[in-house]
């Protein structure tokens, strides 16, 4: 029961006015503490804002013991081949059934292999390039050696300048500590700051190749998954946004939250299908899948709204948990995916109606959200006409990097801190995805740009 129920029980007499207020204070209250109960499984909040001691749901009790099961496929780490390893033989002197001496017998059985990795003791390879210089006997003038074509005329080489990059860029290191790694671990002089700058800016050179290859790569896909968070710029708010599609991940830095940033990144008038959340950026994209998982936490966060809003996300959230059911089971291949439209039909009807119940509740949160969901339902449902993730999971999780990079860095201080950054992980999220060793590739591309050669391909051209 509201305080007007209860006062109304008590015999008060109440005024239009004094009701209004009571009404507008309960609404009020229940607004601020559905904010105190929100958490990253209800709202769009990191799990790393979640209070210490906060319950996360638990997984039903299944009945084994933890770990492996009898009769799972075992996971053992791969044995090296030979040609890799500096072989010892261990060959028995005696027998360890009678002691007879087996040191001339031959080998019965294959040799059982173990093999123990060790890291040797680390020194950079320094080449020192002398420039001699000389006096001509003749003219009596002095003549200095000059550098042959193909040398370097760079104090670091194509692989320490990206093992630098890849510290910052890849495993979230300050160039404070990048200095001191290297100088430590490789037994010389560390790179100056300055000099650390200076490695970042002939990066950004040597990646442009490959920044445009992915960039083209994903404004060909069919689909992606798109996503966006704040970065800062010299304190100035910026929108780092990404789309992960199949063949690579982009990440592009600008100024703007709006469509204008989308359409840098994928172009104009994309013509795949954008699975996304309900951001009003997004409006500009033709055909789209809105995010189930946003969906979800949405619905969570409405059980907090009263007995209104409660009983509203209840019956949503049964609706999701059968969906995502559904795509699991497809993913094992329980379920063909030719036959998902037909047994999401009654779930789907089921989820129109309780929209349009919504959008006449009394709970402003419901109705608000029962609206805006209302007008775009027919994204909703685009995974059951196109062989698609219902969810933007993947470029969440793309972006959840950058946001840890981000908590230690502040965000870029230049222009060319933006630039680092974009293709920095864009270089890292794509070779994840391709298999491919992102250290290789750049020590690869910045020897091409000392030397004037084209920049190897990132993707395959397959």
């Amino acid at each position: 029961m509201s305080v007007i129920d209860d006062l109304i029980a008590a015999g008060e007499v109440l005024s239009p006015g004094v009701r209004a207020v009571i009404l507008a204070l309960e609404s009020r209250i229940r607004e601020l503490e559905a904010r105190l109960g929100q958490n990253s499984r209800n709202s769009s909040r990191p799990p790393s804002s979640d209070l210490p001691g906060s319950k996360r749901e638990k997984k039903k009790p299944s009945g084994l013991k933890r770990g492996g099961q009898p009769g799972h496929k075992g996971h053992h780490r791969e044995l090296l081949p030979p040609e890799r390893a500096v072989v010892v033989e261990h060959r028995p002197e005696s027998c360890r059934h009678c002691g007879e001496d087996v040191r001339g017998a031959k080998e019965a059985k294959p040799a059982r292999r173990h093999q123990e990795v060790e890291l040797p003791e680390i020194r950079a390879e320094v080449t020192e390039h002398r420039m001699v210089c000389v006096r001509c006997p003749r003219c009596r003038k002095l003549t200095r050696g000059s550098l042959p074509g193909g040398a370097p005329v760079r104090s670091f080489g194509p692989r320490l300048t990206g093992l630098a990059a890849m510290l910052v860029g890849r495993f979230r290191s300050s160039r404070r500590e990048v200095r001191e790694v290297l100088g430590k671990l490789l037994d010389v002089a560390p790179p100056s700051l300055g000099s650390t700058q200076a490695m970042a800016r002939e990066v950004i050179a040597a990646l442009e190749p490959a920044y445009a290859e992915v960039r083209q790569a994903v404004r060909e896909s069919e689909s992606l998954r798109a996503d966006e968070t704040s970065w800062k710029l010299a304190g100035r708010l910026h929108w780092l946004w990404v789309a992960e599609s199949e063949r690579g991940t982009f990440f592009h830095l600008g100024p703007s939250r709006g469509s204008r940033e989308l359409v840098e990144m994928l172009g104009e008038g994309y013509g795949g299908i954008v699975t996304s959340d309900r951001w009003s950026g997004y409006t500009i994209c033709a055909r789209r899948q809105l995010c189930w998982a946003h969906l979800q936490r949405n619905l969570e966060g409405l059980l907090l709204h009263g007995p209104e809003g409660a009983r509203f996300a209840r019956r949503g959230l049964v609706i999701c948990k059968r969906l995502f059911e559904m795509m699991r089971q497809v993913k094992e291949g329980s379920l063909p995916r030719e036959a998902l439209p037909m047994r999401m039909q009654r779930h789907r009807a089921h989820f129109s109606w309780l929209l349009r119940c919504g959008s006449n509740s009394g709970e402003r949160k419901v109705a608000v959200f029962s609206a805006q969901l209302l007008k775009l339902e027919s994204f909703l449902w685009t995974f059951l006409e196109h062989p698609i993730e219902p969810t933007n999971n993947a470029a969440e999780r793309a972006l959840r990097k950058a946001v840890l990079w981000r908590k230690g860095c502040f965000g870029s201080q230049s222009q060319d801190g933006l630039h680092f950054v974009e293709r920095m992980l864009t270089l890292a999220e794509t070779c994840r995805q391709i298999g491919r060793h992102p250290l290789d590739y750049l020590s690869a591309a910045l020897s091409a740009l000392r030397a004037g050669t084209p920049a190897p391909k990132l993707l395959s051209t397959g």
